[in-house]
């Protein structure tokens, strides 16, 4: 005689319980066995969309976009001032895939402060760096050095404009130099001068300026100076 099964009229309890523990759509704070704690959205059990995660091993804390479990959007992350018990800003800006990416706002402990852009959590791409000196560098970065074309200035108003490899001053560039009244135009290998012109720039407004001026140059005029050397450098740096 065959068995006839009839349907249930209800599943399981822990089939309901299940669904219940699936965390989906806006949840109030998720504490983790390790005492961190998230507030926010999520999709399929992961952080999705708004939310804030505070990490209880060093008290910082993130508060902006999540995709898929990672931090990924715009969002600020700052750390817990151990003395002062006040949160201070880290990063403020845009993240992919749990890192700094885009354009966004580095705080240095040393009080230093980059504002640019990013590429896998380093400075790469155009960007201006505050030093704790005084001195500033507005350029172009690779790989958290400067790389390409860039300009220093330094806190006595001198400044350099021109090209730097591996965070050095490197090819052709031009240095300032206010408080003499001379510019030096020529071409840098690993920031020492390899060659170039030294002549006179605003000497006469110069605070302090040589005892003499500089002789007058009659082989030939600084351009082709300047072009030839960088004949040479283009030479040397092909090989």
């Amino acid at each position: 005689m065959p068995v006839i099964k009839y349907p249930r009229l209800r599943d399981p309890l822990f089939y309901e319980w299940d669904r219940k523990a699936q965390k989906c759509g806006l949840r109030h704070t998720i504490y983790a066995v390790n005492g961190d704690q998230y507030t926010g959205e999520w999709l399929d059990n992961l952080r999705h969309g708004k939310g804030t995660q505070i990490w209880k091993s060093t008290g910082a804390i993130y508060s902006g976009d999540w995709k898929f479990g990672k931090r990924d959007g715009y969002g600020a992350y700052s750390i817990l001032d151990p003395e002062t018990k006040e949160y201070k800003r880290v990063y403020t800006g845009w993240w992919e895939n749990d890192r700094r990416c885009g354009r966004g706002t580095f705080f240095y402990p040393n009080g230093e402060l980059y504002e640019g852009e990013w590429s896998n959590g380093v400075r790469s791409g155009w960007g201006k760096m505050h030093y704790k000196d005084g001195s500033t560098y507005e350029g172009h970065w690779l790989m958290d050095q400067p790389n390409g074309l860039g300009l220093l200035q330094l806190p006595n108003g001198n400044r350099y404009d021109g090209g730097w490899k591996d965070g050095k001053k490197h090819g052709p560039g031009k240095f300032f130099y206010p408080d003499k009244g001379q510019l030096l135009e020529g071409i840098w290998v690993a920031d020492i001068p390899k060659c170039g012109v030294l002549v006179e720039f605003g000497r006469e407004e110069a605070p302090a300026p040589p005892e003499l001026p500089l002789p007058e140059i009659k082989l030939q005029d600084p351009a082709g100076v300047l072009a030839e050397a960088q004949a040479m450098f283009d030479d040397s740096h092909n090989e």
